[in-house]
């Protein structure tokens, strides 16, 4: 849908202004009434949420002006769990364990052979865009991060995230030169706010912020490495695009990672013996 967003009228800008203002409006009475859980957070906690929740809005959809949006799905959410894993480790002590090593080592292939089988290129422009989409994947995990050991629920951390990036971004919005939102149709317009505003910034937050607080930050953080796997699938109905052979294997890699690393039972097969025969 930003992808959809910049090939009309609007820019990066207009569409974080509609995501930050509208989540921001809508959560501020939430964030009256239940405060800013500073005790919880500390300074840095609230560095997290407010930026991480923020910066990964500027740098995926900045780098959508570089690469598209199978790359952002790839290299965003793709490797963000692994991000996550990692911080969690260093600061939330969460083991690193064997099964989870093998879960993302299923993910990671899977990520890069869709990023590169959809056109994917080594020192060309396209580069910028990796690069801003794996800023926005960490920046997200040190979002997700700071919501584990703060043990905020989910709709709390999206109302902080909000309300803080509107009241820092707006502002700075107004003086922006070239932003297009007062002469976009309204249509565009309407669409994105909805999009982003309702359902990225405030639903989705809700439920993944429940999801970290039942399975730990690196368990369901997982769950992200789906959208590639997601966005590739939806393209056959919507878009008429079906998967390449490649492109389905990539798919059943990071599905068998992501239910790895989530915690899903394993099979375990029997292990037959020889019975004793009393003499």
């Amino acid at each position: 849908m930003a992808r959809l967003g910049l090939r009309t009228s609007l820019t990066p800008w207009d569409i974080a202004a509609l995501r930050f203002g509208v989540a921001g409006m809508l959560l501020l009475p939430y964030l009256v009434k239940n405060g800013l859980a500073f005790d919880r957070l500390g300074w840095f906690g609230l560095a997290a949420i407010v930026l991480g929740g923020a910066g990964p809005v500027f740098f995926a959809n900045s780098g959508l002006l570089f690469a598209p949006a199978a790359h952002a799905g790839a290299l965003f959410p793709g490797v963000m769990p692994l991000m996550v894993a990692l911080l969690a480790a260093a600061l939330l002590k969460e083991v690193f364990t064997t099964v989870k090593k093998i879960g993302f080592a299923l993910i990671l292939p899977g990520v890069l052979v869709i990023a590169w089988g959809s056109g994917g290129e080594l020192g060309s422009l396209q580069n910028v865009g990796h690069g801003l989409f794996l800023c926005a994947a960490l920046a997200w995990a040190c979002y997700t991060v700071a919501l584990r050991k703060a043990r905020l629920d989910g709709l709390h951390a999206a109302a902080i995230s909000a309300v803080g990036a509107m009241i820092l971004y707006l502002p700075v919005f107004t003086l922006l030169p070239g932003t297009t939102l007062a002469a976009a149709p309204w249509g565009d317009v309407a669409l994105q706010a909805v999009v982003q505003g309702v359902f990225t910034a405030i639903i989705s937050l809700l439920l993944y912020g429940r999801a970290v607080s039942i399975l730990g930050a690196s368990s369901g953080a997982a769950f992200a490495a789906l959208c590639p796997a997601m966005t590739a699938l939806l393209g056959i109905p919507v878009l008429g695009e079906w998967p390449g052979p490649f492109d389905w294997g990539a798919i059943g890699l990071i599905s068998a990672g992501v239910y790895i690393v989530s915690g899903g039972p394993i099979p375990r097969f029997a292990t037959w013996t020889t019975p004793r025969i009393n003499t």
